[in-house]
């Protein structure tokens, strides 16, 4: 494989992020695959069959020479630091970053949301953000080549819209955008870039967690929500998110990749 490209992506084991995964590894890139090894609801993770776990376990399995994975929680940023480090010693260099590690509660108006449901969202799909951010942006500043380095968010369509019972998840995912705008502004003159793509309904997880919120039975219910009239797949995104990690992507800096179906 030569010198392929190194990516470390979070919220690895379902959802998007799994698929982000299997895109990259079918690209060529070694792949530091991580995601949170208890059990709770996460993007980046399948409770039906065994949990983040199992699935990062398969993954080892079928991509054996590409794939490193990790059992460890966004929320621990020095286990992140120690992780990246180690795959910048192993590899020489870290390219691309992909945060897809995210969780959802709600169903409920803002304002009878617990404490707890409010703080775990932040701990996650913001904290987890920045945490991920202050391990990989160094790794790659060191990078020979950092004008071909790419940093990528998963926000949501709740980014840019408010969702009846979603508001303090669509407040984590405004925060999400804001963190990567803030930071292509300060990669300014690096070469390092920073780009959201935020994705409508799609076929993960997340989505029969939300439908569950809404008590919606069946979560092609959503179909509607787009102008597709269907349910977006996660290869669909990968591949979206894939290309936002090519050197050639350079030119997305600072932007959000709404990829929604049109809504």
């Amino acid at each position: 494989m030569g010198n392929p490209r190194v990516a470390v992506v979070t919220g690895a084991a379902g959802g998007i992020g799994l698929a982000v995964v299997e895109e990259l590894c079918h690209s060529g890139y070694v792949v530091v695959a991580i995601d949170a090894p208890h059990e709770h609801e996460t993007e980046g993770q399948r409770t039906t069959n065994g949990g983040a776990s199992m699935v990062l376990e398969e993954l080892v399995v079928r991509f054996p020479d590409q794939i490193r994975a990790h059992n460890l929680d966004v929320s621990d940023r020095d286990g992140l630091r120690e992780i990246c480090e180690r795959t910048a010693s192993e590899h020489g260099h870290v390219d691309a970053c992909v945060a897809a590690a995210a969780i959802i509660e709600g169903g409920e108006a803002l304002w009878e949301m617990s404490p707890d449901q409010f703080g775990n969202l932040c701990e996650v799909n913001v904290a987890g953000v920045w945490n991920t951010i202050t391990a990989v942006i160094p790794l790659m500043l060191r990078n020979a080549a950092p004008q071909d380095c790419r940093f990528v968010a998963v926000a949501s369509a709740a980014a840019h819209r408010g969702h009846f019972g979603l508001a303090a998840y669509g407040a984590t995912k405004h925060a999400v955008v804001g963190l990567v705008e803030g930071l292509a502004a300060d990669l300014v003159g690096t070469g390092v870039t920073a780009v959201a793509v935020s994705p409508g309904a799609t076929r993960t997880p997340m989505l029969e967690r939300t439908a569950a919120l809404y008590g919606v039975e069946n979560i092609e219910d959503f179909r509607q929500s787009n102008h597709l009239r269907r349910i977006l797949e996660p290869e669909e995104l990968a591949k979206t998110v894939a290309f936002c990690c090519s050197p050639e992507a350079g030119i997305l800096n600072g932007s959000v990749v709404v990829a929604t179906g049109g809504l």
